[in-house]
């Protein structure tokens, strides 16, 4: 579509001149008489580009202009002068007109500063739409799940996100610790600012100081240029420091100074750097067994700590498990391609069985390979993976007769038991995979309970897992 340009000038002739070389580089062009009939136009036909004299007769350019901006926002407004009038198109500029032509208006001069003007508002919608994109992707709703403890988690931190507080994300590996750092840094005023993250247990020790904090040309052996650390590149947004667990003490005193003072000191450097960052904190590890083990600050680790946030294990929040098996399916078929595949609601119950000790990502990934591997248009029993389909009926397919007088549960626990014995005639080792617990669990249950073992049918014991 040709851009829209609105052309308001009293002069006929120069309105007529104007609008020829407008049309004849390629776009669609409006006039108007005077700044009443513009305003009506703009009401019946949206317009990417307003081109207005600012002295006519009724109300004036700069009163357009005003009108404009209070209820098109988004249109963009190049203003004509007369050379004397330079003042006039400089006050225009500070009430938001993008700049301004001078009569008499010469062709290329028009030209240059109309495509400058419709680029300007090109990129700007650009910006919108991709600032709309990060909303979707990084916005607090993008977290799937709608399970109590995760609530309230999502909405601690959109309460949090507006604000400059240092934020502690807490939780297992794969629970989208990072996912939630980013929500809340698109969701504050540093939105337009970096976001920049450094894993703290990926960089060994002795690089880590240099990544974070920078150092300057022949800082040490190999130095042979100044570099910005990710701390400096994060200027005027957000630091996401993952597995802040692992970060080593004698850093940790150099964060802390960060977190007080808001300045580093870069190797090498003669001085310090003040610097603008948010700080983003997560960790995997318990932090305060750390602090009494003399591993952590303690000074730190109050400083991370103001607002604490815990994602918590897929385990945790079961009843979500179908909603991300659902995300992640309809994802994985876009990307490889397999519109046509289906996933039966009746093996969701295999899903929700498993415990995914790898949480959201390890199942993001096995919904993945189901994808690639599964042979049909429809997902069977047989394209899971060995762990979700082995011998064991998902929960949703035990049928229990609650009796109305009650129930014992050691007794019902102690007939699965004994079941499952019986089902792999005395194998403890296979029982006990089949019923999700160790071994030296099984054994326990079964002293407890009274349950023999068969003697003889029990093979030399498997190692625990760790």
């Amino acid at each position: 579509m040709r851009p829209r340009i609105l052309l308001v000038e009293d002069d006929e002739s120069l309105r007529r001149v104007t609008q020829v070389q407008l049309e004849q580089s390629g776009y669609e062009v409006t006039t108007a008489s005077d700044a009443r009939e513009a305003l009506a136009l703009l009401e019946k036909c949206p317009q990417d580009l307003v081109v207005t004299d600012l002295r006519m007769p009724g109300m004036s350019g700069m009163d357009l202009l005003r009108r404009i901006k209070a209820d098109y926002p988004e249109i963009v407004v190049l203003v004509v002068t007369a050379f004397g009038t330079i003042e006039s198109a400089v006050e225009a500029m500070k009430l938001g007109a993008y700049d301004y032509i001078t009569k008499p208006v010469h062709a290329d001069a028009l030209r240059l500063v109309v495509a400058r003007a419709l680029e300007h508002l090109r990129l700007r919608r650009e910006v919108e739409h991709l600032r709309r994109s990060l909303d979707r992707k990084y916005g607090f709703e993008n977290i799937l799940g709608r399970s109590p403890a995760l609530l309230e988690t999502l909405e601690a931190a959109a309460r949090v996100a507006p604000t400059d507080a240092t934020v502690l994300i807490r939780g297992e590996t794969g629970t989208g610790k990072e996912l939630l750092a980013k929500a809340i840094h698109f969701n504050s005023a540093r939105r337009e600012g970096p976001f920049v993250t450094i894993n703290c247990g990926a960089i060994p020790p002795e690089l880590l100081e240099s990544e974070l904090f920078g150092h300057v040309k022949g800082a040490f052996t190999g130095a042979v240029a100044h570099k910005k650390g990710r701390i400096e590149l994060a200027d005027g947004g957000t630091l996401f420091l993952d597995e802040i667990g692992e970060l080593p003490l004698p850093l940790q005193v150099k964060l802390l100074r960060l977190i007080q003072e808001r300045e580093i000191e870069k190797l090498g450097a003669p001085g310090v750097l003040r610097v603008n960052v948010r700080i983003i904190a997560a960790t995997h590890r318990n932090l305060e067994a750390m602090v009494e083990d003399g591993a952590f600050r303690e000074d730190l680790y109050y400083r991370l700590a103001v607002i604490p946030l815990h994602l918590p294990p897929l385990r945790e929040r079961a009843e979500d498990i179908p909603e991300l098996v659902a995300h992640f399916f309809e994802a994985s078929k876009r990307r490889y391609g397999r519109p046509r595949l289906v996933l039966p609601q009746a093996l969701l119950p295999y899903f929700s069985a498993w415990r995914w000790p790898g949480n959201v990502r390890e199942l993001e990934n096995v919904i993945e390979r189901v994808v690639l591997l599964a042979r049909g248009d429809e997902v069977t029993l047989h394209d899971l993976p060995d762990f979700l389909r082995r011998e064991r009926e998902p929960l949703d397919a035990i049928h229990l007769e609650l009796p109305p007088e009650g129930i014992s549960l050691e007794a019902v626990e102690r007939e699965l038991i004994r079941r499952a014995l019986e089902k792999f005639d005395g194998n403890q080792s296979q029982a006990a995979r089949y019923l999700d617990i160790s071994r030296k669990t099984l054994i326990y249950r079964m002293e407890k309970y009274g349950l023999k073992p068969r003697p003889g049918r029990e093979p030399a014991a498997e190692p625990e897992p760790d």
